[in-house]
């Protein structure tokens, strides 16, 4: 069998370009006993990528040069020598960016049953779901009936936090990239207040959509957001920090909040995480937001492009405010 795969041809300085991945051609192994062999079906591109693609220490390992690109991907079992997998089984890996693969059989998760799409487990009810579920409930420790600000709020990450945040009855805000997305946000999703980011100051959107504070800010951007929340915390708040999308492609180090001692006097928290912090809580969440998703609770967005020629492209978009929800590269012919 025969796979193209995207390779890291240089590394990005700034914003990443098309010039800087390959597309390469490679014969994918029979399997051997223990392995399973999988075309994929569909892959995710993700903004935490972007660090791997800097060589420097991490808590994962940057790519290499010439090396093909891993990530998250839903894909059929075509072959197998595992006797936990068949034929058809669908399976969740690590090995995105190409098209087909073969693996060990306890590098794969099997779905089971899909309750949705194939691509929702990549995410809603994958890696970008599981991080608004742990990074809400567990690392912001939400209460019911509090007010939430979600940075990048139309995104796959803050369009999920913002919803659960209302499921436990809280006043939301979040901030996106143009007026469709604020739409979105408040006529679909139920978000209380929304703003595009671009037009206007951050505290004073923030005090016209919550004149009383913020208890909890779930920070995908960083920078100007993450210092007009501190500014706009009310007392013992959380600030759970799980990205700062608008520095990943920055080319030297960017000042911090020049705020921060208002946590002091505030009493605020601010905890970062990473979602396999939390894996222990993979079964309850499925169950949760199976349950959220059968019964329309929760509702979720995809920007889908078809084939592995546009992963890259599909990957930088994340980074010009191309997506809305999950951006998916599809690879079902």
């Amino acid at each position: 069998m025969e796979s193209r795969e995207v390779q890291l041809r240089q590394r990005p300085v700034g914003m990443p370009e098309n010039e800087d991945f390959a597309v390469a051609s490679v014969e994918v192994p029979d399997p051997r006993d223990g392995q399973v062999q999988v075309r994929n079906v569909c892959m995710s591109v993700d903004p935490y990528m972007r660090g791997r693609m800097v060589d420097r220490k991490s808590y994962v390992p940057p790519f290499q040069i010439g090396e093909t690109l891993t990530g998250g991907a839903i894909g059929q079992v075509v072959r197998s020598r595992d006797g936990d997998f068949v034929e058809g089984d669908y399976v969740q890996s690590n090995n995105g960016w190409r098209e087909a693969f073969t693996a060990d059989g306890n590098a794969l998760t099997k779905l089971g049953n899909l309750t949705a799409p194939a691509s929702a487990y990549l995410g809603v009810l994958g890696m970008p779901g599981m991080t608004a579920y742990v990074g809400l409930l567990e690392v912001a420790a939400l209460k019911r009936g509090e007010t939430v600000f979600v940075s990048g709020a139309a995104g796959a990450v803050g369009s999920i936090v913002g919803q659960i945040a209302r499921l436990r009855e809280c006043r939301v805000l979040g901030s996106a990239g143009n007026a469709d997305k604020v739409a979105w946000l408040t006529n679909d999703l139920g978000f209380d207040y929304a703003f595009d980011y671009h037009g206007g100051d951050l505290l004073n959107h923030l005090r016209e959509g919550a004149p009383d504070g913020l208890d909890v800010y779930f920070d995908n951007v960083g920078g100007d957001h993450l210092q007009a929340a501190l500014f706009h915390m009310r007392p013992f708040g959380r600030l759970s920090l799980c990205g700062a999308i608008s520095m990943y492609n920055d080319t030297e180090p960017s000042p911090g909040p020049n705020n921060l001692t208002m946590a002091i006097g505030l009493g605020l928290t601010l905890r970062g995480f990473i979602v396999s912090h939390f894996s222990h809580l993979n079964e309850k969440f499925r169950s949760d937001m199976e349950s959220w998703v059968a019964s329309g609770e929760i509702k979720y967005s995809e920007t889908v492009l078809n084939g592995i020629d546009r992963a890259a492209e599909a990957f930088i978009g994340l980074f010009t405010g191309v997506n809305t929800g999950k951006m998916i590269v599809n690879l079902e012919d």
